[in-house]
């Protein structure tokens, strides 16, 4: 054991020994222009190393350097700079004075993709002919070369800006890459992007494969996690994991994405995509979903204002609990709709469910194409219980004031889910029918309920209007003025028509309901009618025939089931007035029988000096 032990302190001694005398016979200094030179050769960068090198022999023989910049040929900002740089290099190598680097670590580095570190043509330099950009153009035969095994960055910042756009910085970035004598590798990166009151945290691992780069670039991505957090976004955030595989052809400048998987919350995607990036992107996506809950990935700002016995409060921009995005000088910049005019392409989305403002979905089928802010929705269609929806639309962002189209058409959907889902408090049930037409500017509640104009034409089946019975109000009416006529017993507290029609017109929130006709069993009205969608006030008239439920005098009772009862409904919708004119058929009635007795008595009393008198007061009457 003893013998052991002084073998393994003899080796140390050696070791320790010739690590010293080669970091006193070899000078990593002496491998600066060294560096320079295989680097602008392999990349045409100019890599610049402050201060002198020195090495670092504990955990592995490695050569420091303090700050490096590494600038494409024409920029005028270095792409990379760090503040330090650490080679880990191959002992045997430097036995015959080679350097052979094994890994690369970055400390603190900054990487700008901005115009400025952009590749460009030296001033004075020769141009092919036809060509005029000075962008130096990528050489598919030569390009960028990474033959290092292994490359690591800790605690880096990337700033990111693409022509005159706004920059976008990705913070903590950590990112360890190795690979084999066939460029073929394995990623792992995590980072934190913080933007407009937003953070989103991201990290994955991937494979690889650069064998035949430039050319060719495929990478396997795995194990993909993320949490995006902050203004105008659902209070839990949005978390999930993802997956993908990606391919990159040079020659097409085409990147296509396949075996797509991403979680957000408690919604799932899946599908494939790809982009052409010439002048203008080009775009197809074909996605599916076995469930889609944008309630838990969207924050809606357009609650409709709230009634209070003081009057109207108007809706707020912001819902509890969310930080609302910061205002940009100069107004709101609906980045979405600009984002359109700068690419074409097709949308293909299928979900099985889909939740949005707590309605439930099924087979919702969804296609669109664009073409550089023409956005046209040719299929969105979906099915909630026993309805059909179906919205086909246009947006039309080219302009300076976007324009928006929709066709709605709706079978026998339940309109009751569909109030609460847009906070209006009428307490009305049924099954709605519509097909119209519908203009303004933009996909918004609110802007809906102040800039829409339209027409459709509406029918309802079994709808039932809770709080005012109109054939009790009016049965009501009756029996308090005529002693004779009694109504069946009714407690329902509701109207109930199984059929109602309308030709629906909507103008800058007023939305008015014109020859309005419904009927059922024991009643039927028409009617015309108005309803203020913002100031949640109505005014309607209505001409009411109450056709069942009557006992008495058969005589009247066949007349009332006969007269239209003038009924005008008005006021807040929380606290609906009404006007029943029940008095003018009553007197109608009234003036009728005296009318008929007197005719009566004046054809038995033909010959009476009285008669005449009688008939010219019929005349009159």
């Amino acid at each position: 054991m003893r013998r052991f032990i002084t073998t393994l302190m003899i080796l140390l001694v050696v070791l320790v020994a010739g690590l010293s005398a080669l970091v006193l016979l070899v000078n990593p200094n002496d491998f600066r222009a060294y560096m320079v030179r295989e680097v602008e050769q392999r990349s045409g960068y100019q890599l610049t190393l402050d201060g002198g090198l020195r090495w670092h022999v504990w955990p592995k023989l490695s050569i420091l350097s303090g700050r490096m910049q590494l600038t494409a040929p024409g920029a005028s900002h270095p792409l990379v700079s760090a503040e330090h740089m650490r080679l880990d290099v191959a002992l045997w190598p430097l036995l015959s004075h080679k350097l052979a680097v094994e890994q690369v670590m970055l400390k603190r580095a900054v990487i700008e993709l901005t115009p400025e570190t952009e590749a460009r043509r030296p001033q004075g330099a020769p141009k092919q002919p036809g060509n005029d950009r000075d962008d130096i153009p990528l050489d598919l035969g030569r390009g960028w070369s990474f033959d290092i095994g292994k490359l690591s960055v800790t605690d880096s910042l990337l700033v990111f800006q693409h022509s005159d756009d706004e920059q976008i910085t990705v913070r903590d970035i950590n990112l360890h890459m190795e690979q084999n004598e066939n460029h073929q590798g394995r990623l792992s990166f995590s980072s934190r992007i913080n933007r407009d009151q937003r953070d989103l945290t991201l990290a994955f691992d991937a494979d690889l494969d650069a064998s035949s780069y430039p050319h060719i670039l495929r990478a396997g991505f795995n194990n993909l996690s993320y949490q995006f957090q902050g203004a105008d976004l659902p209070t839990q955030g949005i978390r999930g994991q993802g997956k993908m595989q990606l391919t990159w052809l040079e020659a097409d400048k085409q990147l296509s994405v396949t075996d797509f998987g991403l979680t957000a919350n408690d919604s799932t995607l899946n599908g494939n995509f790809s982009v052409n990036l010439a002048d203008i992107p080009q775009w197809q996506v074909a996605l599916s979903s076995p469930r889609l809950n944008l309630d838990n990935l969207l924050v809606t700002h357009d609650a409709a204002p709230a009634r209070s016995d003081t009057g109207i409060v108007p809706a707020t921009d912001s819902t509890p609990g969310v930080l609302p995005r910061p205002v940009i000088s100069g107004g709101l910049d609906n980045s979405t709709v600009s984002a359109l005019k700068g690419f074409s392409g097709n949308l293909a989305l299928n979900a099985q469910a889909v939740i949005w403002r707590g309605l439930s979905f099924n087979e919702v089928a969804f296609a669109a194409h664009n073409e550089q802010g023409l956005a046209t929705v040719t299929r969105l269609e979906g099915h909630s219980g026993e309805g059909r929806l179906s919205l086909p639309a246009t947006l039309d962002a080219r302009g300076p004031q976007q324009q928006v189209s929709v066709s709605p058409q709706v079978d026998n959907l339940e309109i009751g889910p569909i109030l609460t889902a847009f906070h209006y408090p009428l307490a009305l049930s049924g099954q709605v029918s519509l097909k119209g037409h519908f203009t303004g500017n933009s996909f918004d509640a609110l802007d809906f309920r102040q800039h829409w104009q339209g027409s459709a034409q509406v029918s309802m089946h079994n709808s039932r209007m809770q709080g005012m019975n109109f054939q009790q109000m009016v049965q009501q009416a009756v029996t308090r003025n005529r002693s004779d006529i009694k109504a069946l017993k009714n407690y329902d507290d509701a109207t109930t028509l199984s059929i109602f029609s309308a030709q629906a017109n909507l103008d800058e929130g007023v939305l008015t309901l014109g020859n309005m006709a419904g009927k059922s069993k024991v009643l039927s009205l028409t009617g015309n009618g108005t309803l203020d969608l913002n100031q949640q006030l109505c005014d309607s008239q209505f001409s009411i025939m109450v056709t069942g439920g009557w006992e008495g005098d058969s005589k009247l009772v066949e007349r009332l089931k006969q007269t239209a009862i003038p009924l005008r409904v008005y006021g807040p919708w929380q606290r609906l007035s009404y006007n029943l004119q029940i008095d003018q058929p009553l007197r109608r009635q009234l003036q009728d029988e005296a009318k008929q007795r007197l005719k009566e008595w004046a054809e038995r009393n033909k010959g009476s000096k009285h008669s005449d008198d009688v008939k010219q007061l019929l005349d009159k009457l």
